[in-house]
């Protein structure tokens, strides 16, 4: 394609390869006005345009949800185990089960951070089943532990090694989706969670009938068989992920090039220089720690009703067996909600309206539960919860996402807003407590004192978001009565070290 070569220029993607087609390693997708009108370097049909993406979706996006799928359930199945006989074989007195619980989220959360940092070194398609390959071995040998601290030091290790895959893959989406389709394949991805919800619960059932099988009692099996079945996707992986639009073989060089066209056309100009720049800006910028705050006001009751439901529905008076499998009702519905409100939002281009649903449906499911309404009204309100809760964080992370110019900046920005949340879940560990059954009043009552925040926080950085973009519109309009060319403008911000979302072309989504 030498037409294409000659009419690119110099915005590159990270980790390109070697071995990638020289004409797509530097590819600037948007220019000037001037640029943006003319015809774009590759054009294709709308049936040929959905064609491609369909591709797309379909090379990304099983493989790494089936990956963060057995993930999640490692992480959450003790809960399910929890009911299968790990309390009374490990002696879990006290709050021992709640700390073995709260010491997955302490490395779990301070090592997103630099994990977002490697995956601009580490290929993508290397890193990130490398993670899923080394948590299946962790939770393999999570079925062979016979005391409290031998429990705590796995789920240690299960932290550290699981750290870096949601903001992994949420970055890794960014710089293949354009904006306004991201919001939904981040929920495709998210999706996994509540699918795991109800896969580990159907499991648990089964393998409880596998309890005394080589010595092992059933929880025991919960944890070797999904560590096994983790490792097996893990190394599937490897074989199968593809990295960046630039560097990927199974694109033409015209559909890659129209990909990078796409995923980038609606970004103000990015400076993709300046790493220490781009990360100190990122810490520093208000929209980061706002939406950190609605993250964690999400993530702490997602995490409390992923570990205790089956505590929590077992507690309303039905058997173990019957619990697990009134777990995966509110999970299935939840999946359908999600995928329903990220098609409508990425459709109407908004985010802030179906987060702030989401929360309110949490909120009445959480209200219901706190109150001493009968069991069935309670199982209700847990639809509602678990509905809730996991509707809500995939359009949090795209608000974000979407409002974070600067590939090395929207990495740490998204990183730093999802360590926030995963904070909120080694709190949510600790707040359903034995001696508060069966009500909860404190676990129920703190989940609804954050979702009250993040719905304080949300409106509030959203009013903050129309009000620049209002200053911008006005400051844009007068240059340009003024004969001035605002793209030149532009470029002379980023040349004074202004990173691109805070150019005059810039326009926050809400």
């Amino acid at each position: 394609m030498p037409l294409i070569s000659e009419r690119l220029s110099t915005t590159s993607q990270p980790n390109v390869d070697s071995e990638g087609d020289a004409s797509l390693q530097n590819t600037k997708v948007c220019g000037t006005d001037e640029q943006m009108n003319r015809p774009s370097v590759a054009t294709l049909t709308p049936e040929q345009e959905s064609r491609l993406w369909r591709r797309i979706d379909f090379r990304l996006l099983p493989i790494m949800t089936l990956m963060f799928l057995l993930l999640f359930m490692d992480r959450s199945n003790i809960g399910n185990a929890k009911l299968d006989g790990l309390m009374t074989q490990l002696n879990l007195t006290g709050d021992k089960y709640n700390i073995a619980l709260t010491m997955f989220f302490i490395p779990y959360s301070l090592f997103e951070f630099p994990s977002n940092i490697i995956i601009q070194v580490i290929r993508p398609s290397r890193w990130l089943p490398g993670i899923v390959i080394l948590c299946g071995i962790v939770m393999m040998s999570m079925g062979f532990v016979r005391t409290h601290p031998q429990l705590v030091g796995v789920r240690v290790c299960l932290g550290v090694a699981e750290a870096g895959l949601y903001p992994g893959v949420a970055y890794y989406l960014t710089m293949w989706y354009p904006k306004y389709m991201y919001h939904f394949h981040l929920a495709l991805f998210s999706g996994a969670p509540t699918l795991a919800g109800a896969f580990s619960g159907l499991l648990a059932f089964a393998i409880n009938y596998m309890n005394g099988d080589g010595g092992l009692e059933g929880w025991s099996w919960i944890f070797i068989l999904e560590g096994i079945a983790t490792v097996v996707i893990g190394f599937i992986g490897a074989l199968v992920m593809v990295d960046y639009p630039s560097t990927t073989k199974f694109l033409t060089p015209e559909e890659r090039v129209f990909v990078i066209q796409k995923q980038r056309c609606d970004a103000a100009k990015e400076e993709e220089d300046h790493v220490a720049r781009q990360v100190w800006a990122a810490f520093t910028d208000w929209q980061v720690w706002a939406m950190s705050v609605v993250q964690l006001s999400i993530m702490l009751p997602l995490y409390g009703i992923t570990y205790f439901l089956p505590t929590i529905i077992n507690n309303f008076g039905y058997s173990t067996s019957i619990s697990q499998l009134l777990t995966v009702p509110p999970y299935v519905l939840a999946t359908i909600t999600l995928f329903t409100f990220s098609y409508f939002s990425d459709k109407l281009k908004l985010r802030s309206p179906f987060i702030f649903a989401a929360q309110c449906i949490a909120l009445v499911g959480y209200i219901i539960n706190i109150t001493d309404a009968p069991s069935g009204v309670k199982y209700f309100g847990i639809f509602l919860c678990v509905i809730g809760s996991y509707t809500a964080p995939p359009g949090s992370i795209s608000l974000l996402a979407n409002n974070l110019g600067g590939k090395y900046k929207r990495a740490v920005g998204m990183a730093l807003q999802i360590t926030a949340g995963n904070l909120g879940g080694a709190a949510a560990c600790n707040i359903y407590r034995t001696q508060d059954e069966p009500r909860y009043i404190l676990g129920h009552g703190l989940a609804i004192t954050f979702i009250s925040i993040g719905l304080v926080a949300l409106p509030i950085t959203v009013l903050t978001y129309k009000g620049i973009n209002s200053q911008r519109d006005r400051a844009e309009l007068l240059r340009q009565s003024k004969g001035e060319k605002a793209e030149m403008q532009e470029g002379e911000e980023v040349e004074e070290g202004l990173e691109a979302d805070r150019a005059l072309s810039f326009r926050y989504t809400i």
